[in-house]
């Protein structure tokens, strides 16, 4: 008659699959095994039973170790996720602050141009508010000397040469750009007059004696006056400073009629001056023979 132990423990069969369990549960269990602890602390229990057939019983430290390799694979796998979930944040925390950097960036290129515009717009301000003063000053100084011209006596008339009463309209003057001279300075092409060496405010004449028919602003010609003359011609005086006659007015030959100056479409003061079979742009003939043909030394 067979007996068995009272130990309270009963022989349990193989678990190959619980060991394979315990096995691929984590590399914790893996580090026991290999320090020793299974093989120490299971031999006792296999010992008492006096089984040498090497089977594994289960003596509950198995189910220890197994929990054991449990919470320490459960260990590892928390502490990747709190090291993929650290790597995330300095990632999100690099994207912002480049982002940040990038928007402070942005705001102080805006605030430079601001401040170049500002700056830019100051400037001009101050330079129009310097021009104006500039020309209020010259025009002040221009109508004091016209108002001077005007309350002089008027300078006698030219003695009229026996040829035909035709003089310079700038005494002692000389041409200084040619008729019919290219250029782009002139809608046409070239030069429609000649023009006459003078400096600002230099008294301009009538060429000959006639009436006014028009005085005032012609446009690129600035302050300008024609005159019609005796034998149907008519001559044209350019970008005068001042006007001293009026439409309508007659004139004789060698009369001042105004100041030479430089409105209109000019480079600097001088007199323009055209010769023409009309009183219109366009009818012009060449000023130099126009007036040599009456007698003036040109």
């Amino acid at each position: 008659m067979a007996f068995t132990r009272a130990t309270g423990k009963h022989r349990r069969p193989k678990q190959p699959s619980r060991i394979r369990r315990a096995g691929a549960g984590a590399a914790g269990i893996a580090g026991l095994t290999a320090a020793g602890v299974v093989g120490t602390l299971a031999s006792p229990a296999l010992a008492s039973d006096g089984d040498q057939s090497g089977e594994a019983h289960d003596t509950g430290l198995i189910r220890a170790l197994e929990a054991q390799g449990d919470n320490l694979a459960q260990t590892m796998h928390e502490q990747a996720i709190v090291q993929e979930t650290a790597e995330l944040q300095a990632e999100a925390e690099t994207a912002a602050k480049a982002e940040a950097a990038k928007i402070k960036a942005a705001a102080e290129r805006k605030a430079a141009e601001a401040k170049r515009k500002a700056a830019a717009e100051k400037a001009r301000q101050k330079a129009a508010q310097a021009r104006e003063k500039a020309e209020k000053e010259r025009a002040a100084k221009q109508q004091a000397k016209a108002a001077a011209s005007r309350s002089a006596p008027r300078e006698s008339a030219a003695p009229a040469p026996a040829s035909g009463g035709y003089v310079l309209p700038v005494d002692g003057s000389y041409v200084s750009t040619g008729y019919k001279v290219g250029g782009g300075m002139w809608s046409s092409g070239s030069h429609t007059g000649v023009d006459f060496h003078a400096g600002m405010n230099t008294p301009v004449k009538s060429v000959a004696a006639g009436e006014v028919v028009e005085a005032g602003n012609g446009g690129a010609y600035g302050n300008n006056i024609v005159i019609k003359h005796k034998d149907g011609t008519y001559t044209q005086y350019g970008h005068l400073n001042s006007i001293g006659v009026s439409v309508g007015q007659s004139v004789t030959a060698g009369q001042q009629i105004g100041l030479s100056g430089s409105t209109g479409n000019s480079s600097g003061p001088h007199l323009h001056f055209e010769a023409r079979t009309g009183p219109d742009y366009g009818s012009d003939i060449d000023p130099v023979a126009y007036l040599r043909q009456h007698g003036v030394s040109v």
